[in-house]
């Protein structure tokens, strides 16, 4: 270690009022963390693109300092999917301070990592007071049955109003409206499900009508819309 000559001939002051890190809760206990190894727990976290043309949710189980599972959610650039699945295989295995400096491509991908880690050195994650914190396979379940993402997409304009594309629940069929021609309720297919029965073998027809469902007053409707042709 050098020293300029300034700092050597200053006189010695002991540091009296340092008494450690202040410890953070994880996993159901307070922890006292000096290293990356000390650190675990699972969170969830949004990041952007510079130009701001697409989005990553990021989620992280983080055991003893290092990475146990990821899920990677993209939006808004098609680049992203593949960002994704590279970011996949690269932060799963590594330790979060390697993830932070891992090359993921994608600037979303980058910033959900440091927001993400901001989150779990700070003892800010979702599984801070769940004793043993969640299982591996915890971000999975998020996902619910069919595996897919929650995805919002809707499109309007000032002439033709509102169209309702795709919602949590999922892809969009019909929109119903009342008789001053305003959304009440609209019906969906479950896509996750879907792709799921065909796979089994049934027939896609019957299929796709098993899976619809619909939201609000639908069926009061005065009139049904397909929102991609209408």
């Amino acid at each position: 270690m050098n020293y300029s000559e300034d700092v050597k001939k200053m006189t010695t002051v002991t540091c009296g009022a340092h008494h450690g890190c202040a410890p953070i809760p994880e996993e159901g206990k307070w922890v006292n963390s000096k290293q990356i190894s000390d650190i675990s727990g699972l969170t969830h976290g949004i990041g952007w693109c510079a130009p701001q043309q697409g989005a990553c949710k990021l989620t992280l189980n983080v055991k003893e300092g290092i990475i146990e599972e990821a899920l990677i959610e993209t939006i808004g650039c098609s680049g992203m999917t593949h960002s994704a699945a590279m970011a996949s295989e690269a932060l799963v295995g590594c330790t979060l301070l390697e993830a932070l400096n891992t090359d993921l491509v994608c600037d979303a991908i980058n910033t959900a990592m440091r927001e993400l880690f901001l989150q779990i050195v700070y003892g800010r994650t979702q599984s801070a007071f769940s004793e043993d914190g969640l299982t591996i396979g915890a971000g999975l379940e998020d996902l619910g049955k069919g595996t897919c993402s929650q995805v919002g997409t809707v499109y309007s304009t000032k002439a033709k109003g509102p169209r309702y594309l795709n919602l949590a629940e999922g892809y969009i069929t019909r929109i119903g409206l009342d008789d001053n021609s305003e959304i009440i309720g609209y019906e969906y297919v479950n896509m996750g499900k879907f792709m799921e029965a065909v796979k089994a073998g049934e027939n896609p027809e019957k299929a796709l009508e098993a899976c619809k469902n619909h939201y609000g007053r639908f069926e009061d409707a005065a009139k049904y819309i397909d929102p991609r042709e209408e």
